[in-house]
């Protein structure tokens, strides 16, 4: 995947799952689709996207973001990737999802003013029209 911008993973959970998420602690996330939104410039850009697939897959152990927790997890599996190319809209659309969707408080935004960066659990299809929807907002916005 080339390129950089605001990327927001859809990540299906098989199975009810307690997740450890580092110095965040332990959480009981039931069955369903989280989405999280991230970032990604600078080297290597949306190759960051290519580097949570691989950890979802089992094919990387090491955990950099809270994100990575609940990909390293057996029972996750990466659904869909929806971006925004070249900007910055990665607030924009985690405040637009806090709207509309359960919030997972405080995972995947210590490095900003929101409350958090990962949300659900949904049913998948619905999950992803709304991240859709959520993405296509702030590129208008911007």
């Amino acid at each position: 995947m080339d390129g950089d911008g605001t990327y927001t993973l859809v990540v299906g959970l098989a199975d009810d799952a307690c997740i450890a998420f580092g110095a965040a602690g332990e959480r009981r996330l039931p069955a369903g689709a989280y989405a999280y939104v991230g970032t990604a410039f600078g080297p290597g850009g949306f190759a960051r996207v290519d580097r949570h697939r691989e950890l979802a897959r089992g094919e990387r152990d090491a955990r950099h973001w809270h994100v990575d927790y609940l990909l390293g997890h057996p029972a996750s599996t990466v659904e869909s990737v929806v971006t925004s190319d070249g900007i910055d809209a990665e607030c924009a659309v985690a405040t637009r999802l806090a709207d509309e969707v359960t919030a997972v408080e405080h995972l995947g935004a210590s490095d900003c003013g929101c409350d958090t960066h990962l949300f659900g659990p949904e049913p998948v299809e619905q999950l992803a029209e709304t991240v859709t929807a959520a993405h296509e907002a702030a590129r208008r916005a911007h």
